[in-house]
């Protein structure tokens, strides 16, 4: 059976504020120093499916930016344009019924646009395992990240060993937990972190679709109906905004039987905030990330970040701060509070100041 990969690239990033803005989310950035994170993503998934058979699905409005930055690797129109974002059921959903209609059935490698993954070689390895896994037990299967630290962060997956060595029985998924319950799921030896990763037959997560949420499913077979007639872009525009707002994690993955995982252990971040660059980067001796046109002294443990043709960091006898600059923008931050950057694009939004999103 075929391979395709699905990238899911609609998120709005806004942990990584300012340099993620509405009309260019960090998907669309350049984290990494190779590559924008979606054609990070694609270049990796081009080991596991042919690039002819790897899809994104995104927000509509930046479906054409997304064309172009894929432009002589992915098929335009593989790029599929959310009219309206519906979470990742609705947006797997449609990538499924997408390769249902044109081609009949296929394993499906589904991953986040914004991730890191420092071995290569062997994230490659393992999702190979899984599709060989996904085709024959016809199972759900999800990529467990091995955990290195307490995180509170990450959602966790509880496993245990099953009668095949080639993957793990899971249990439950459980929510992020507090730093004493994460540390003993760290010792327990039971738990992995859930990275978002899912591989399975695009036919057997339909199946789960029309008996776990059947109100999403009866919207999706309903767009897959006009799928290649005049009225599929018109039919998408009307169906895809009703669809209910759920994750796969809640609508399905925490419902479904037989989940079935396998443990990764390849180098991954999910690059969720700007402390995640110190995994993509290191850190110099005195503990900063410096990716900007910098000058410090006495400073330790920062990350600098600066955008091209942004102004000249200077930083003097300071700690533990994030500074993010761009061309209209000075983001200072304690890096403790990294996930909550978020909140200015909450408290911009409807202003004066929204511009600047």
């Amino acid at each position: 059976m075929k391979t395709y990969g699905v990238i899911m690239a609609g998120g709005g990033g806004t942990r990584f504020w300012p340099l993620s803005r509405k009309a260019r989310p960090k998907q669309f950035l350049n984290l990494s120093g190779k590559d924008t994170m979606v054609m990070d993503t694609a270049n990796r998934l081009s080991k596991i499916a042919g690039t002819e058979d790897i899809f994104v699905v995104t927000s509509e409005s930046h479906r054409d930016m997304t064309v172009e930055l894929t432009k002589g690797t992915l098929l335009a129109n593989h790029i599929l344009g959310e009219p309206a974002a519906r979470n990742t059921a609705a947006c797997i959903g449609y990538a499924a019924m997408e390769i249902i209609k044109k081609y009949e059935d296929g394993i499906m490698v589904i991953v986040p646009s914004d991730h890191f993954i420092k071995d290569e070689a062997e994230f490659t390895n393992v999702m190979n395992r899984a599709v060989k896994i996904a085709e024959v037990t016809d199972r759900l299967v999800t990529i467990g990240i091995k955990p290195t630290f307490p995180c509170t962060g990450y959602g966790y997956i509880k496993n245990i060993e099953s009668e095949d060595e080639r993957y793990r029985e899971v249990l439950e998924f459980v929510e992020k937990p507090n730093l004493e319950t994460a540390e003993d799921y760290l010792i327990s030896g039971e738990y992995a972190w859930n990275s978002g990763m899912f591989v399975w037959k695009a036919s057997t997560i339909l199946k789960y679709f029309e008996r776990l949420l059947p109100d999403i499913y009866a919207y999706l077979v309903k767009i897959g109906n006009a799928m290649g007639t005049e009225s599929e872009a018109a039919v998408i525009r009307e169906t895809y905004p009703i669809i209910p707002k759920i994750s796969i994690d809640y609508g399905i993955m925490e419902r479904a039987d037989g989940v079935l995982m396998l443990e990764g252990d390849f180098g991954w971040n999910d690059v969720g905030s700007f402390d995640a660059l110190e995994d993509v980067y290191g850190s110099d001796e005195n503990g900063n990330v410096n990716m900007a046109n910098a000058h410090v002294i006495d400073t330790k443990d920062c990350i600098l970040y600066g955008t091209n043709g942004s102004k000249l960091i200077a930083a003097l006898g300071v700690e533990d701060l994030i500074i993010a600059q761009t061309d209209d923008v000075v983001l200072v931050c304690d890096k403790n509070r990294a996930q909550d950057v978020k909140l200015f694009v909450e408290q911009m939004a409807g202003t004066d100041s929204e511009r600047y999103l």
